[in-house]
């Protein structure tokens, strides 16, 4: 099988960057376009043609995945000649049927291939859809180290250098709460980013405790287990720690 290089984009961002970052990244998964590369050909798939290719897996019926993606037949087969033309791939093998129909459509191993790597992305940003929003400005560039420092009030961050950004630039910082660690005491490891602050909130949320802690006038969100909600013995006013690692950070230029 050749090799599938996936990247992926939004159509539009026009007006989302005021969105709150959960309702910003639930929009943006309606809007992902997924960039194809196979062996220099190349292909947009929106999330209409996305959602043709898990209908014909599932259904194995070029008809049944039609309907369900809420399209004609005709424009089905076109959504299907198109990416095979622009890759230069078959995506579907189409097994026809006797006088008694028992024909079949199904993917092929490329077509398999492009709908795993997407269905991967799709994953990854639905476990990262609720995120802490840190509007920071670029403090610091060290390149020899291929890290940058941002600020917001008193908190100083590590995050992963990009090239695009200088010092002075406006960004906003995105960390899921699922990344922010909670400690007793600050710990030797892998973390850079470590701040002492104190709980005051905290919830239960489907099955997970989520703490509210405030850094220093910022308010970061954790969801940890039950279990280490009770190890911690975490309280409302209680002191603790918290650390996440510089690659768990996203950011916008705003």
């Amino acid at each position: 099988m050749k090799p599938i290089l996936l990247l992926y984009f939004f159509s539009s961002l026009v007006g989302l960057i005021q969105m709150p970052a959960s309702e910003l990244i639930n929009e943006l998964n309606l809007r992902v376009e997924y960039k194809i590369n196979i062996d220099g050909n190349s292909f947009l798939l929106d999330q209409k043609k996305f959602n043709l290719l898990i209908y014909i897996n599932e259904s194995e019926s070029i008809t049944e995945a039609a309907k369900r993606s809420k399209i004609s037949y005709r424009t089905a087969l076109n959504y299907i000649d198109k990416i095979e033309s622009a890759l230069d791939i078959a995506i579907v093998n189409t097994k026809k049927g006797g006088s008694g129909g028992g024909g079949s459509t199904t993917l092929t191993e490329e077509g398999l291939q492009i709908l795993k790597e997407c269905k991967k992305i799709n994953a990854i940003m639905e476990l990262h859809s609720e995120t802490n929003e840190i509007e920071a400005e670029i403090l610091e560039v060290d390149k020899s180290k291929g890290v940058m420092k941002i600020q917001m009030n008193e908190l100083v961050i590590t995050i992963p250098l990009k090239k695009e950004y200088k010092v002075g630039d406006k960004i906003l910082a995105l960390i899921s709460y699922d990344n922010i660690f909670i400690m007793l005491e600050p710990q030797a490891s892998s973390i850079r980013n470590i701040f002492k602050g104190k709980v005051t909130e905290m919830r239960l949320q489907d099955e997970m405790v989520r703490v509210k802690i405030d850094i220093g006038g910022v308010n970061i969100f954790s969801d940890i287990t039950l279990s280490a909600g009770k190890d911690l013995d975490l309280s409302l006013g209680k002191e603790v720690y918290i650390g996440f690692k510089a690659l768990s950070i996203a950011t916008l230029k705003l």
